[in-house]
């Protein structure tokens, strides 16, 4: 993938560095994948609205992405390379040899034309879908399971990786993109390769409206507000406002907000790296 700088014909085009979209191979995407997405501006069942910054944005429907992977032992040809609207990464359309089409998650450098198996009787090749226990070690992976048949969860995002660092018992040991290490069961699946679109960072918006079309809509500093509007407003001048929280008064930075009580964190063996 790769990223390109535009002429400065507008102030929006001056700044901005965008996506050149070489991997992509098409722009229609297949009609029986896709499904309709509706926008709730932010607001739940009730009508009130629960999340600020949130509404607008272009229309969208959603690609409809085999996250489980479960039809082991039929191959499967790559046939075109898409953009999904609505994540960072790429996808990428398989026809079974029954004449099946699935969408899957499009790992990096992965071509059209390029066979793709799922199962234990795959091999360890790019894009194929393996059981961790049947992975080499050290091996990059993605679009990773944390419960055995309920689908990818872990290191889905634009250019990220997982690494598969060892084995032991019934769990192997996986050093996830966030600097986490933790154990994850041996039957369940993950992609061998790392997530496409790896330039994803890289691109700079160029001006404002281009959130808008994205449905993010302008986000006010709790230190512009008043102090009735939230807990950092008031003061003269450019005040601080004192400790970084939300508006509601949860605190923004040092607090833990993960449930001591979670079942899942006996699993962890070292916690992601922190900010400080």
């Amino acid at each position: 993938m790769a990223v390109k700088k535009f002429n400065p014909v507008t102030p929006g085009l001056r700044t901005k560095i965008g996506n050149a979209f070489s991997e992509l191979t098409t722009d229609k995407p297949e009609k029986s994948l896709l499904a309709p997405l509706k926008k709730s501006g932010g607001r739940n069942s009730a009508g009130r609205m629960t999340m600020r910054q949130i509404g607008g944005g272009h229309k969208r429907r959603y690609r409809i992405i085999d996250f489980k992977r479960d039809k082991d032992g039929v191959p499967a040809i790559v046939k075109t390379i898409e953009y999904d609207p609505n994540r960072s990464a790429f996808i990428c359309l398989l026809e079974y040899t029954d004449g099946e089409k699935r969408y899957i998650l499009a790992p990096d450098k992965i071509q059209v034309g390029t066979e793709v198996l799922s199962g234990a009787s795959a091999g360890p090749n790019t894009g194929n879908a393996l059981f961790l226990k049947d992975i080499p070690l050290g091996s990059s992976i993605h679009a990773i399971e944390m419960q055995p048949g309920r689908g990818a969860a872990l290191a889905r995002s634009a250019g990220t990786y997982a690494t598969l660092m060892g084995k032991e018992d019934r769990y192997a040991v996986i050093k996830l993109p966030s600097g986490e290490v933790r154990r994850v069961l041996l039957t369940c699946k993950a992609t061998i390769g790392t997530t496409s679109n790896p330039d994803h960072g890289l691109q700079v918006s160029g001006k404002a409206g281009r959130s808008r079309w994205l449905g993010r809509r302008p986000r006010v500093r709790g230190v512009a507000m008043n102090p009735v509007d939230h807990p950092m407003g008031g003061g003269e001048g450019r005040a601080s406002g004192g400790h970084p929280r939300s508006r509601t008064g949860i605190m923004a930075k040092g607090q833990k907000t993960r449930s001591p009580k979670k079942h899942s964190s006996k699993l962890i063996i070292s916690k992601r790296k922190s900010s400080k």
